[in-house]
């Protein structure tokens, strides 16, 4: 099952479209980008969203600046100081 969605965008904003990629696949990506960065899409979730592949997807993320690693600086606090207690030096 699919969803349509219609925008109706200014005849102005044609330049818009870059790199030879119709403007409906870069609303897709940037769309897919900004879920994953919420954390309301996994990184599959969004590649299949933009259908894109998942090089294309994290060469996205690079240019645009989106962590893909989604860890909070306390968890991976945490992580650390319970592995160096398994693992002392």
């Amino acid at each position: 099952m699919t969803m349509q969605l219609t925008i109706d965008i200014p005849d102005k904003f044609q330049q818009l479209e870059q790199d030879k990629k119709p403007l409906t696949q870069q609303i897709r990506l940037f769309s897919a980008l900004l879920l994953f960065q919420s954390g309301q899409l996994s990184r599959g979730a969004a590649c299949e969203f933009a259908d894109v592949d998942i090089y294309t997807f994290l060469a996205a993320c690079k240019k645009h600046k989106i962590s893909i690693v989604n860890v909070e600086p306390d968890d991976l606090e945490f992580d650390l100081l319970r592995f160096n207690q398994k693992h002392p030096k």
